[in-house]
């Protein structure tokens, strides 16, 4: 059973968030971004791009594979 996986990220702009969406749409996993009852499919560059971008935003992921972790750097916050 894979372990949920939670990080904020924050985007500067729109490359920021296509990029974001290209490098997890190569990773075979499930992830969900947004706050509160608010949550996208983040694969989803309508749906990330619908969220309030000038705050941080939790990203969840099904998967314990710190690979993942590192690809995400550049979206990190905090």
């Amino acid at each position: 059973h894979e372990i949920m996986q939670q990080v904020n990220v924050k985007f500067n702009d729109v490359n920021q968030i296509r990029r974001f969406v290209d490098v997890i749409d190569k990773i075979d996993s499930c992830f969900n971004l947004g706050e509160g009852r608010r949550v996208v499919d983040a694969k989803s560059i309508l749906g990330v791009m619908a969220l309030d971008l000038t705050r941080p935003l939790q990203l969840t992921y099904d998967s314990d594979d710190e690979g993942i972790r590192e690809k995400l750097t550049p979206f990190i916050y905090g």
